[in-house]
């Protein structure tokens, strides 16, 4: 080793520098946490700790001494962290450490440490040491050492300099933001970055919490006088799920064995028509879970929302997700979760595209459904069937691999992902059919509500293969959206369900959901809107208008995009008997 520290004094700065951020980044991607980008850009980011060695090379030995000791704690508790929870670091564990007293923490070290946690903590201090102690000083000319330096400053900072100097329609600021994601997974900038990313989302909740309680209560709210309130109730919120990919909905696939299996036995009101108003998490959840339409967006700021209601009822309420806690595209959910009782935050990864599996909601949900309280909302989050597919459930569980049902006009390089967003919506089944099973369990006057936010397209239309979302090239795949309930023996014994099962087949856009829920539950307010709700007997076809409510000329109703795929599978039947004639 000393022979390679004498012989390349670069390379073995390089090495010693990016040992730190590798010492966690390698596992997660060795165990499938997380892809290549992490990795990746630690490799690029480590070249910046060597431009001061260039420029001052006197003190190469020194600088190195110094970097080390400030890399060294950032990455220490990454790796822990990531031994312990199997995640990355990310601004989100800055979030829950910030949440959580002195005491808390105390507890909770003491209770993860384990024996050989002091032996991995003396080898990440020792091997760094051993390291800089075989640290060469460099003996170069001036003009190699400035070559190096501007070659190593442009690999560093290009994410930088290319977003100035070749993207014109990005501000400095863009520029800049893009630098820090590039350089967010290395050692200590997961630190520094996170927790400015931190207080930034925290100001922003801090304001949406203070409008929110600036919000009047609901007008004269009481239970139904001929209902009685359930004890439990659950709202599951899926993710990215597109009901024409489940069995339930007459897949040709079994994808949802389990919910089939329900259904068979009369234990599952399968809603067959429900749409949503966004095709984004955020956008649809901030309709569907306040008063605010495509018409009204304001009113999720104004008027009460779904938590506030229940909270009124005299709900204890418990929120438990699997989502990302704090991104900047999280902000609003994780502030919504803030407005209730309990919250469990189960996902800390910094990106999305990581092994983060729903079962993990399975343990807090049970504890949630033990507690004492006489009136309990459970609101689970999950991350449902999101990209990337093959991350969401564990491998040892993919059940589809072959060409059995898939379409013609899936070819070989499709084909894995077409069947990972399979394998995600039978895992999903596996862990929606856990929590209604769990809530059977615990008996009593309970209700379980699920839906997905929105759908996702995943090589569903044959003239234009795509994969994802696109509200500016709406498809139906993108806002088809399971819809199912299920109801305690005790609840179907004090309610009338004869309505319930008679909407079965309406057509119904979930920006009205809140109307709904609160007449499944059994309340009633000035504010409520029956015509408005899937199982009133006021119920009333209104257009379900999808697109982006700050620009009114996108909405359309969401029966145009069903008129035109049929069209043009007419006109595809039409084609196909004129070939075959001839």
């Amino acid at each position: 080793m000393r022979h390679v520290a004498t012989k390349h004094p670069i390379l073995w700065a390089y090495l010693f520098v990016a040992l730190f951020s590798l010492s966690y980044q390698l596992p997660i991607y060795a165990t499938g946490m997380s892809g290549f980008p992490g990795l990746r850009d630690v490799f690029l980011a480590s070249f910046a700790w060597l431009i001061p060695m260039f420029l001052v090379p006197r003190y190469s030995r020194i600088w190195l001494a110094l970097a080390g000791l400030i890399i060294w704690p950032a990455a220490l508790v990454s790796l822990f962290y990531f031994v312990i929870y199997g995640q990355e670091f990310s601004q989100s564990a800055i979030f829950i450490a910030f949440e959580s007293n002195v005491a808390e923490g105390s507890e909770f070290i003491l209770s993860y440490w384990k024996w050989w946690f002091t032996l991995l903590l003396i080898g990440f201090s020792a091997i760094p040491v051993w390291m800089w102690r075989q640290t060469q000083p460099l003996q170069m000319s001036r003009r190699a050492r400035m070559t190096y330096a501007i070659v190593f400053t442009l690999i560093a900072f290009w994410p930088f300099i290319g977003t100035v100097l070749f993207d014109p329609g990005k501000t400095v600021h863009n520029a800049l933001e893009h630098q820090l994601a590039r350089v967010e997974p290395s050692a200590p900038w997961n630190l520094v970055v996170g927790y400015t990313k931190y207080r930034e989302q925290m100001a922003g909740m801090e304001e949406l919490l203070a409008q929110n309680r600036e919000v009047k209560p609901l007008q004269h709210l009481a239970t139904d006088s001929d209902k009685v309130l359930p004890e439990t109730v659950v709202l599951v919120i899926g993710e990215s799920t597109n009901r024409q990919r489940m069995s339930l909905y007459g897949y040709e696939r079994q994808t949802t064995p389990r919910l089939d299996a329900l259904r068979n036995a009369g234990d599952l009101l399968v809603y067959q028509d429900i749409v949503t108003p966004r095709p984004y998490t955020i956008e649809a959840l901030q309709q569907i879970l306040s008063f605010a339409d495509s018409k009204h967006p304001e009113r999720f700021f104004t008027q009460p929302t779904l938590i506030n209601m229940m909270k009124q009822a005299g709900y204890d309420i418990t929120w438990i997700t699997n989502q990302q806690t704090q991104t900047r595209r999280n902000t609003m959910l994780t502030t919504f979760s803030q407005l209730a009782d309990h919250q469990v935050y189960l996902n800390n990864n910094r990106e999305q595209n990581a092994s983060q599996y729903d079962s993990a909601v399975l343990e807090p949900f049970t504890e949630a459904l033990n507690t004492s309280a006489a009136k309990k909302l459970i609101i689970v989050h999950l991350l449902g069937t999101h990209r990337a597919y093959h991350y969401r459930y564990p491998q040892e569980e993919a059940v589809f691999s072959g060409r059995e049902d898939v379409p013609e006009w899936i070819t070989p390089e499709l084909m894995d992902e077409y069947n990972s967003y399979d394998d995600a919506i039978l895992f999903n089944d596996k862990v929606v059919s856990t929590l209604i099973d769990d809530t059977r369990q615990k008996g009593g006057n309970s209700l379980l509500v699920y839906f997905s936010d929105h759908g996702e397209e995943v090589y569903d239309n044959p003239d234009e293969l795509f994969t994802g979302r696109n509200e500016g090239d709406p498809s139906s795949a993108m806002y088809t959206v399971p819809f199912i309930v299920w109801a305690s023996p005790e609840f179907r014994q004090q309610r009338d369900m004869a309505s319930w099962r008679a909407a079965e087949n309406r057509p119904y856009s979930n920006a009205y959901f809140i109307n709904t829920f609160a007449e499944m539950v059994g309340l009633s307010f000035d504010e409520l809107d029956h015509s408005a709700s899937l199982i009133s007997d006021h119920y009333r076809p209104m257009p379900r208008w999808i697109g982006d409510p700050n620009d009114p000329g996108s909405l359309r109703d969401y029966s145009s995009i069903e008129d035109s795929e049929n069209q043009l599978q007419v006109v595809k039947r039409h084609e196909e008997e004129s070939i075959k004639a001839l």
